[in-house]
């Protein structure tokens, strides 16, 4: 009865006050959790396929939108998509070398079928690929940032 009482005497003009600046921490702490804990596989599944599908959405807004103007919160979308992909990459690294020797799906379905699709079934093919993005990064890299710094 009490409980019933304090609740319709709440303001929830007060509640919407208290809360409208949570965004922001709220998803930081989500993604200094996902680079500290370590997280389930379906969790890492759920969350790569919400990177890709955000990923296809900013490019296609780039792509379509008219005016520059039009997308001036350009530069705060792709920073906060950089920042979970990092997340990802380490929470996933994490999983990879610590569940990696239980099969190929103990580190999540999206990651199998990445490294499937990278590889082929053959691990020579992987390697080749890996030290041709190896060779690309490393020769790349310090001509864009150079091009960058400028």
């Amino acid at each position: 009865m009490q409980l019933s009482g304090y609740l319709q005497r709440f303001d929830k003009n007060q509640l919407q006050n208290f809360t409208s600046g949570l965004g922001a921490p709220i998803v930081l702490l989500a993604i200094m959790g996902m680079v500290i804990l370590p997280m389930p596989p379906f969790l890492l599944d759920v969350l790569f396929s919400f990177n890709i599908a955000l990923s296809l959405v900013i490019i296609l807004v780039a792509v379509l939108t008219q005016k520059p103007v039009d997308f001036g919160i350009f530069p705060l979308v792709l920073l906060i998509a950089t920042v979970l992909r990092l997340a990802l990459n380490v929470a996933s690294t994490r999983v990879v070398l610590l569940y990696g020797h239980e099969g190929g799906d103990a580190a999540g379905k999206v990651i199998e079928a990445f490294g499937a699709v990278v590889i082929g079934g053959n691990y020579a093919v992987g390697i080749v690929v890996f030290a041709i993005l190896l060779i690309i990064i490393s020769k790349w890299l310090p001509r864009v940032l150079g091009v960058y710094l400028k």
